[in-house]
């Protein structure tokens, strides 16, 4: 077990004694912070910070980033605020603790959701400070090496998350040591006896793949040393979780993905990578096509190499990888390799220059996307790059995924030139701007002053900065056209009504838009507009509203929606239960059918009684007008002219009849279903009276289909 002294005089190889005796400051603090906390391997839980500490000091970074690693987990487990780590330590400590704090999981019912939001808090603390996620990925990394301890159902889902997340962050930030020890972690955690079996065949084949591996590590030496050139040559392993993917990715056996050999060739300057790169060509036969080179352009994460494979020794295929030591360092820790190089601030600098337009492009995402779960849809698709490498007009070089159309392309130069694209040259002949990029192509984007991103767009873009903008740029468009439609629906009936929104007071409006729940008019205008609300029950709202006297606004409940029978196609009456004036009703708003009145015991809305939203309170207005179709049925004789003396009752009431239906019921009876128009209840019962005397009517029953 490691203790303070021993990551102390680890530190003294590059951090001065000021500096040494700070983060020492931090872990007594850490220590007394944590005191008689546990971890569940039994251990004080001081050494969980020591070793995230530790992991960091291997990357050597600056003292402040070693000195939250210390912290990183008072105030989520102690208590102590913010406030006491920053009168302690300073700002930029307590900053980089409080954003490694904010990581924390927060408990959501939908597991997606929670690495989804997760992520995307991640991305926001990393633009803020790199180390934030530096310090993150130690602590992840410690945590995976002492999963033993917890049940196996945790064990998985906790590597599953890391895979999801954080392996590909660590790629993303260039930090391959990190990403290798964490897949491998994964790997056995979530496949224990596949790991151990791969384990001991890869322990077995490498006491054969030595001797081939010798002989071309000595080849290539002798060669360098004849050419005069300096350089290490070492063979390479391949690990775990990476043969274990390539099985099944690629459907290859293990000899076939262990048949191919690496080696790593570490040189003095760029020149003697070049160099090297004719010599080993002249030493063994190149395979025509694997040769890359992200030394003149580096991958996004900025991995910089020379990539060749060889015909080695008896016909075996030999990868090589040609780069510098500075190279080397920024291909295993990536972002952290600057600390190696520059202290503080000026490293800080360096890891924002390489990583600045990816985080700016987070951040862009954030503020676009809809939710987190669309955030980290987005952020995927570059967290998996497979590149292509193509060419403005000037020569500048411009980095996309694999796919790419003339559109990402467009969105990956300004924001502005992809929204107003409207065509496109690939090595000046005019293409489609749903063509595929290829590597090499000069890309000529055409844009025109009054164009729009074009929803089709989406079938066919794959970057998640061209997806977000184009997704954000439709939903302000829908939203303007949904509040301009609102706007002129909510007019039109307050026109109807004898008013405008413009006579209208701003206390109405504050106090409907109160009660329904909106901050500002237009977001009320949009739900008008996109029919989830009525332009007709908001207007006589406002108009109710508008009579009220000021004092009253507050202290009068809200009336219900008075129905007085000529709105019109604006409201409706549902066929189900037929509702007349003096019954009991209630409103249902209905997409698509507006306001549906219904019984109030009808059993059609009893399940969405319970819902404000959908359900709207409503009564009868004293001076309702109108006829109101209703439903009776009726058990008669069956002889003829019945049809013809009830029709003559029904008329003799003042009641107009819609339809009349008679089925067979029993021997000598049928049963007549009749649908009339009547003007309320009082009239209905009239009309009942009148039938109940005709000669042959046994039965009358009004169906209401009541719960």
């Amino acid at each position: 077990m490691s203790t303070i002294n021993d990551l102390a005089w680890r530190l003294k190889a590059y951090l001065n004694e000021d500096q040494i005796n700070q983060v020492r400051r931090a872990y007594y603090y850490a220590e007394q912070a944590h005191d008689g906390q546990m971890r569940r391997s039994g251990e004080p839980y001081i050494t969980h910070p020591l070793a995230v500490a530790g992991i960091l000091a291997d990357m050597h970074m600056d003292h402040q980033a070693l000195m939250a690693a210390m912290l990183h987990d008072v105030i989520e487990d102690t208590g102590i605020p913010k406030s006491a780590l920053q009168k302690q330590f300073g700002e930029t400590v307590a900053e980089i603790v409080d954003g490694v704090s904010k990581l924390t999981h927060v408990e959501y019912e939908d597991k997606t959701l929670a690495q989804a939001d997760n992520f995307q808090k991640m991305a926001l603390a990393m633009a803020r400070d790199i180390r934030v996620i530096l310090v993150k990925l130690a602590d992840r990394l410690h945590n995976l090496r002492t999963l033993g301890v917890m049940r196996p159902e945790k064990r998985r889902r906790i590597a599953q998350e890391t895979l999801d997340i954080y392996t590909p962050l660590a790629q993303r930030l260039g930090m391959h040591n990190i990403r290798i020890e964490m897949e491998d972690l994964c790997f056995h955690a979530m496949h224990p006896m596949r790991s151990s079996m791969l384990n001991k065949a890869v322990r077995k084949a490498r006491g054969n793949r030595r001797e081939i591996v010798s002989s071309v590590v000595e080849s290539i030496n002798n060669r360098l040393e004849t050419e005069g050139l300096k350089g290490r040559v070492m063979g390479r392993e391949k690990h775990l979780f990476s043969i274990y993917s390539k099985m099944k990715d690629q459907s290859k056996s293990f000899s076939e993905i262990m048949d191919v050999y690496g080696v790593r060739i570490i040189v003095e300057n760029v020149d003697c990578c070049y160099r090297t790169l004719g010599l080993v060509h002249n030493l063994f036969k190149p395979i025509p096509g694997r040769f890359k080179d992200y030394i003149a352009i580096p991958k996004a994460n900025g991995y910089q190499s020379l990539h060749t494979t060889l015909f080695g020794l008896h016909g075996i295929p030999v990868e090589i990888q040609i780069r510098t030591q500075q190279m080397e360092d920024m291909a295993n820790n990536g972002i952290a390799a600057h600390w190696l190089y520059k202290s503080g601030d000026e490293a800080l600098i360096g890891s924002r220059s390489r990583t600045h337009s990816w985080l700016q492009n987070l951040l862009e995402l954030q503020q676009t996307a809809g939710n987190s779960l669309e955030f980290i849809e987005n952020v995927k698709v570059d967290l998996f790059p497979d590149e292509v490498y193509v060419f403005t007009p000037r020569g500048d070089i411009l980095e996309l995924p694999r796919g790419a159309t003339p559109v990402d392309f467009a969105y990956a130069v300004h924001t502005d030139i992809g929204n107003t694209c409207v065509a496109c040259r690939i090595d000046r002949k005019l293409a489609s701007l749903s063509q595929p990029l290829n590597s090499g192509e000069t890309v000529e984007v055409i844009t025109a002053p009054g164009a729009r991103p074009n929803a089709a767009w989406l079938n066919y873009v794959i970057t998640s900065k061209a997806r977000s903008t184009i997704r954000h740029f439709l939903k302000n468009q829908r939203q303007a056209e949904s509040v301009a439609l609102g706007r002129r629906l909510l007019n039109k009936v307050l026109i109807s009504l004898g008013s405008s929104l413009d006579t209208i007071s701003s206390n109405s409006l504050d106090a409907v838009l109160a009660h329904s729940g909106y901050v500002q008019l237009d977001e009320l205008l949009e739900d008008i507009g996109l029919g989830n609300r009525m332009a007709y029950v908001i207007a006589r709202r406002l108009m109710d509203i508008q009579l009220m006297e000021p004092d009253q606004l507050d202290s009068t409940p809200e009336k219900p929606l008075t129905i007085k029978g000529t709105e019109g196609m604006i409201i409706s009456f549902a066929r189900c239960c037929y509702p007349i004036p003096g019954d009991l009703i209630v409103g249902h708003v209905s997409s698509g059918r507006g306001l549906v009145i219904h019984n109030q015991n009808c059993s059609n809305i009893s399940e969405i009684r319970h819902s404000p939203e959908k359900i709207l309170e409503v009564d009868w207005d004293k001076n309702v007008q109108g006829e109101f179709l209703v439903e009776l049925n009726l058990t008669v004789d069956q002889k003829k002219g019945m049809i013809a003396a009830l029709a003559t009752a029904m008329s003799a009431a003042g009641a107009n009849i819609d339809k009349i239906a008679v089925d067979e019921h029993g021997t000598h009876q049928s049963k007549a279903v009749v649908q009339m128009r009547v003007r309320n209840r009082v009239h209905l019962a009239d009309v009942i009276r009148r039938l109940r005397v005709v000669k042959g009517v046994y039965n009358i029953s009004r169906d209401k289909k009541e719960s």
